[in-house]
C-alpha cells in the first residue's frame, strides 16, 4: 500500500480524470483512509484506481498518476506497515465484527450527538441463537435477564427470537408486557419486596419466585393456594467481582438448603404449590466449571420436591471484554455438552422430563452495543495525560462500580494520522475523581474532536444510567440487519429534568 499522494501534487486537471466512487462504497470500504483516495472533486468522491485495489502488487493505479511515484518511492514500504498497524489499533474489534454495518461512526456521532448508545441487531439476534442452540435437551428454556438491558426495542428483538424473560421489578414486568411478552413468558424473581409490589406481580399473572422464608410467608398470605417458585442458595458462588457473586455464605440471596423443612411447612400452611426452584451463582464467568459444579447441589434440592415443573439453573455467562488482547470467549460448545449430560441424567433419575431454564443477561446484550463519545479535552496533570470525553459514569457505571474493563477504539472524521502511541487515562465529565473510563491505556495519540468507541456496553449501560450532575441521558439507536439506522430512544432534553417535579408555591 502506498502512502497517500498529497493534493498539492495532484492538479485539478488530473483529479477530473480520476474515476468516481459511489458514496456508499466510500462509507463501506473506508476509502478516506486509503492512499489512493483523492477526496471530493466537483462534489464527487474520486480515486486513482479503476478498481478498488488496496493491494497494489499489480500496479493497477490510474496511468495519469504513474509519474508521481518518484515522490514516494522511499516512503512506500514504511507507510504500509505504519498505516496498517495504526488502522488496526483504531478500529480492530468493530471492524472484525462489522459492527457498524457500513455506517460511519463519526457521522452517527454527528447526527445523533454524543454520548450515544449504538446497538447492532444482527449481533443481538446471534447471541440469542447461540444460547437457544447450546444444548440438545428438548425442554430447555432461555430466560433473558432484562436487568442487563430493558430497552423496548431490545426486548422486542429478544422476544422475536423465541426467548422468554425474567423480571426483578414491576417496571421490568411492565416493559416486558409492552414488548409483547405474555404473562406465561415472564419469570418474576423478587428480592425483599413490599406486599404491594408482590401483589402487582400476582395480579399480572406471571410466575413468581421468592428468596426468603419471610417472603414466602408474605406470598402465602397474599395468594393462598397459588403456585410459587423458591430461590435457594446451595453455596456455590462465582463472578468477576465480589459485588456480583450472588451465591455462597456472604450474599443476601436465596434460602439456605438447611431451611427446606421450614419451606415445606409454609407451603403446607398456605396450600401453595411449589412449581420450580432456582438459583444464581454470580456474573461474568468465563469457564463453565463453576456453573456445572453448581448443578449437583441444585439437583440435590430438587430431589426433595417430587412435583416440580422446572429447575432454573441461573445465568452469569461471561463475554470477553479484552478482545483486543485476544481474550477467548466462553466455550459454549463445551459448556453445552456438560449441561446436556447433566440434564438428561437428572431427568431420568427424577422419573419424568423437567423443564430446565437459564437466565443470561450479559451474554445476550453486552456485545450488541457500543457507546460513542466525543473528546473535548486533552491535558496534562503533572506526569499524567488525561483525555476528557462526554461519557461520564452517569452513562456507563461499570468501571466505577466494579473496576470493569471496556475496550476503547478511536475514530477520526479527517485523515490526519496519529504519529505516535502514548499512555493516557480517559475520563468523563462528572465532578468525581472516580469518573474514569480507561486508566493508563496505551493507544494511538488521541486528539480533540476524535470520536471514542467504548466497547461491549449493551449490558448494564443505559439500564444503570442516571441524571447525576443533572446530566441528560443519551439517545439510543439501532443498526438493523440491513444497515438501516433507527432511533429507539430520544435524547433527554433539559425540560425533562422538571418532569414530576413540584416547585414550592412560595419561599
Amino acid at each position: 500500500m502506498r502512502e497517500r499522494i498529497e493534493s498539492k501534487h495532484v492538479t485539478k486537471e488530473i483529479k477530473s480524470q480520476m474515476p468516481v466512487i459511489p458514496v456508499e462504497i466510500v462509507k463501506e470500504r473506508g476509502c478516506t483512509f486509503c492512499p489512493y483516495y483523492l477526496g471530493n472533486y466537483e462534489k464527487q468522491p474520486r480515486c486513482m484506481m479503476k478498481t478498488c485495489a488496496w493491494d497494489d502488487e499489480n500496479e493497477r493505479f490510474h496511468p495519469v498518476l504513474r509519474e508521481l511515484i518518484p515522490f514516494y518511492k522511499e516512503k512506500m514500504e514504511k507507510a504500509e506497515e505504519k498505516f496498517l498497524a495504526m488502522k488496526k489499533i483504531y478500529t480492530k474489534v468493530t471492524e472484525n465484527m462489522n459492527f457498524f454495518e457500513g455506517n460511519d461512526p463519526t457521522e452517527l456521532a454527528r447526527q445523533y450527538q454524543t454520548p450515544l448508545y449504538v446497538y447492532n441487531e444482527r449481533i443481538l439476534r446471534q447471541r440469542c441463537r447461540d444460547l437457544k442452540n447450546m444444548v440438545t435437551y428438548p425442554h430447555f428454556v432461555v430466560d433473558y435477564s432484562a436487568k442487563a438491558n430493558c430497552g423496548l426495542a431490545f426486548l422486542q428483538i429478544v422476544r422475536s427470537e423465541g426467548l422468554e424473560v425474567d423480571a426483578m421489578s414491576p417496571g421490568e414486568i411492565y416493559m416486558e408486557r409492552m414488548a409483547g411478552f405474555s404473562p406465561e413468558d415472564i419469570f418474576y424473581i423478587c428480592n425483599n419486596v413490599s406486599p404491594e409490589e408482590m401483589q402487582y406481580a400476582i395480579d399480572a399473572g406471571v410466575r413468581i419466585s421468592v428468596d426468603s422464608l419471610s417472603q414466602l410467608e408474605q406470598f402465602g398470605q397474599l395468594a393462598p393456594g397459588h403456585s410459587v417458585a423458591v430461590r435457594f442458595n446451595p453455596g456455590v458462588g462465582a463472578g468477576h467481582h465480589e459485588k456480583v457473586i450472588t451465591a455462597g455464605k456472604l450474599t443476601k440471596f436465596g434460602i439456605d438448603p438447611e431451611d427446606i423443612p421450614q419451606v415445606k411447612a409454609l407451603l403446607k400452611k398456605y396450600d401453595l404449590k411449589l412449581i420450580g426452584i432456582n438459583q444464581h451463582i454470580g456474573s461474568l464467568f468465563m469457564t463453565g466449571d463453576a456453573f456445572t459444579a453448581s448443578l449437583e447441589p441444585l439437583f440435590a434440592i430438587a430431589r426433595q420436591f417430587p412435583d416440580l415443573e422446572f429447575v432454573d439453573m441461573g445465568g452469569g455467562f461471561g463475554i470477553p471484554y479484552k478482545k483486543e488482547f485476544g481474550e477467548a470467549p466462553l466455550d459454549l460448545k463445551e459448556l453445552g455438552a456438560a449441561i446436556d449430560k447433566a440434564l438428561y441424567a437428572f431427568s431420568e433419575e427424577y422419573g419424568r422430563p423437567l423443564t430446565f431454564r437459564i437466565e443470561p443477561g450479559r451474554y445476550i446484550s453486552a456485545e450488541s452495543s457500543v457507546i460513542l463519545s466525543t473528546v473535548h479535552s486533552v491535558k496534562h496533570n503533572h506526569d499524567r495525560k488525561f483525555v476528557g470525553c462526554d461519557c461520564g459514569f452517569n452513562v456507563l457505571q461499570r468501571p466505577i462500580m466494579y473496576d470493569s474493563y471496556h475496550g476503547v477504539e478511536i475514530y477520526r472524521a479527517g485523515d490526519q494520522p496519529s504519529e505516535k502511541e502514548e499512555t493516557v487515562t480517559i475520563v468523563g465529565n462528572i465532578c468525581e475523581s472516580g469518573d474514569i473510563l480507561a486508566k493508563d491505556r496505551t493507544l494511538p495519540e488521541i486528539m480533540k474532536g476524535d470520536t471514542l468507541c467504548i466497547l461491549d456496553t449493551g449490558a448494564y449501560g443505559f439500564t444503570m444510567a442516571s441524571n447525576y450532575n443533572n446530566r441528560l441521558r443519551p439517545a439510543e439507536i439501532l443498526i438493523r440487519e440491513d444497515g438501516q439506522v433507527v432511533l429507539t430512544r430520544e435524547r433527554e432534553q433539559l425540560e425533562d429534568l422538571m418532569h414530576h417535579v413540584i416547585p414550592l408555591e412560595s419561599v
